[in-house]
């Protein structure tokens, strides 16, 4: 399940980037501006399935150590998962995109620079 999430949390980040990166913005914006723009929602998806593991986390009695390390262990990873998410994906999408050329693409003029206008403008 962390897994999961943690790559879900990735996945939208970088697709909200790559929208504002192939809007016109420059790579390092767009990269924080996917970041900024998921950041609440990836906190209240982390801190509902935190809080949703406290009750683990608090056990008692029969077979109670056993949850109390799940918990454990559940939670702390959501903890560092939310924050290498909220931290390094921008930040390596930022690298891979840079090292993949995507701006001299631009630059170059194969990529658009600014959105077509709609049509009726």
């Amino acid at each position: 399940m962390l897994i999961g999430l943690a790559a879900k949390n990735a996945i939208l980040i970088v697709e909200f980037a790559k929208e504002q990166f192939e809007k016109g913005k420059p790579l390092a914006d767009a990269a924080l501006e996917g970041a900024r723009l998921r950041l609440r929602p990836i906190l209240m998806t982390s801190f509902a399935f935190i809080l949703g593991c406290v009750p683990l986390w608090t056990a008692t009695g029969a077979g109670s150590v056993a949850r109390q390390i799940m918990g454990t262990t559940v939670i702390g990873g959501m903890c560092a998962a939310s924050a290498l998410g909220i931290f390094f994906i921008p930040a390596i999408f930022y690298m891979v995109e840079k090292w993949s050329g995507a701006d001299k693409e631009r630059a170059a003029g194969s990529l658009p620079a600014e959105p077509a206008p709609a049509p009726g403008d």
